[in-house]
């Protein structure tokens, strides 16, 4: 144990000494955490969806102004008509909307279906649609009992109305919902596990190449360390390496980006230090089995890349059709990412989370028992 710690140790200086080193530790995976975790942060609250509207408002007058606030107020996201491609819906104010309902007339609302829109946004905007304008019709009916006819009713008044607290509310949000990860409660996770199988795979692989070819290797065998010291050595090093950059991110994704991490802290610490063995013993085991080190390279980021994609790391899997869940399962990004949603988005306990964690273990005893099979001095 002695030697596997020092070697360990030393790979860990040797790999901290580089300064290039840390532009793929923690410049280039900050950059892409802040861009997509901005680029993927939804609107309202993902435990309670805010499905997305397209109005289409022929009416220039007060009623029409007041009508979209409330459905704003009642959880939708409403869109102009220049982004009528992200809406699931769209809903037609007439522009006799106004002077009808004044009048004591009935106004139609049109709700328009949009070709290959998501059903499930489209339930809710019929739901909230239904609840804006029973609310409306409720407030401009509390209106007329102050006034003389419907003809005197005013924005002002009409505003104040709604401005006062309801006798009964209703609070309605999805029960027992998991969100699909979204914002930097999908980036960090996402881009830190292919990071670190990136650099864990690049590091361990081209470091054993290049030792293998100078003689490093050679010498460290002419010591009393077998073989065995040696590659749990080398994975203990890398691993080293990972967790510097795990409490790195951990620290910036809760200080910076404020990811719900909370209680479960330890529980997603646990799990990525986990991978982070796995991917340093998939290091090694490349560096084992290859001899070139500009070849090493080339592999290595090639199956980072496709693991990232297989495994979610690009895309979140609760969007995608579920063939891409059950591929996901072949690799170990796509368990390390299923545990950390668990504890990050979805807000479940360490209990969720024994399964990918067992299945972690059991792809990084087979690569550990690999590196030591096909290890070559």
């Amino acid at each position: 144990m002695r030697h596997v710690l020092h070697i360990g140790h030393t790979d860990l200086r040797l790999f901290l000494k580089r300064k290039s080193a840390y532009l793929w530790l923690f410049v280039v995976p900050f950059a892409f955490i802040y861009l997509m975790g901005t680029a993927m942060q939804g609107p309202g609250d993902p435990d309670n969806h805010r499905a997305s509207v397209m109005i289409d408002n022929q009416d220039t007058n007060f009623l029409s102004r007041v009508f979209l606030d409330e459905l704003g107020a009642q959880g939708m996201w409403v869109l102009s008509p220049t982004n009528k491609e992200a809406a699931a819906r769209s809903i037609r104010i007439p522009s006799n909307f106004t002077s009808k309902v004044l009048r004591g007339k009935q106004s139609k609302v049109s709700f328009l279906k949009h070709e290959d829109s998501a059903e499930a946004d489209a339930a809710i905007i019929e739901v909230r649609l239904v609840r804006s304008l029973i609310a409306m019709n409720g407030h401009i009916l509390e209106a007329a009992t102050h006034t003389d006819s419907l003809e005197t009713i005013n924005e002002d008044t009409l505003r104040k109305i709604m401005a006062s607290p309801d006798p009964v509310a209703l609070k309605a949000k999805f029960a027992g919902r998991k969100p699909v990860p979204s914002g930097f409660n999908f980036s960090l996770p996402g881009n830190l596990v292919m990071y670190l199988m990136m650099n864990l795979l690049i590091f361990g692989g081209a470091t054993i190449a290049s030792e293998r070819r100078n003689g490093v290797i050679k010498r460290l065998m002419v010591h009393p360390v077998t073989k065995f010291e040696l590659v749990q050595g080398k994975i203990y090093g890398l691993m080293l390496l990972g967790v510097v950059q795990i409490l790195f991110f951990l620290a910036v994704g809760k200080i910076l980006f404020h990811v719900n991490l909370g209680a479960n802290l330890p529980a997603v610490t646990l799990t990525l230090i986990i991978f982070a063995w796995v991917a340093g013993s998939l290091g090694v085991l490349v560096g084992c089995v290859t001899a070139s080190e500009d070849r090493v390279a080339g592999i290595c980021v090639l199956a980072s890349l496709i693991m990232a994609a297989l495994g979610g790391c690009w895309w979140p899997l609760e969007i995608g059709p579920p063939v891409l869940k059950t591929i996901a399962l072949w690799v170990p990004t796509g368990w390390v990412l299923q545990a950390l949603h668990q504890l990050i988005s979805f807000g479940s306990g360490f209990s969720a989370v024994i399964l990918p964690i067992a299945v972690l273990l059991a792809f990084g005893a087979a690569a550990n028992l690999l590196a030591a099979r096909f290890f070559r001095h």
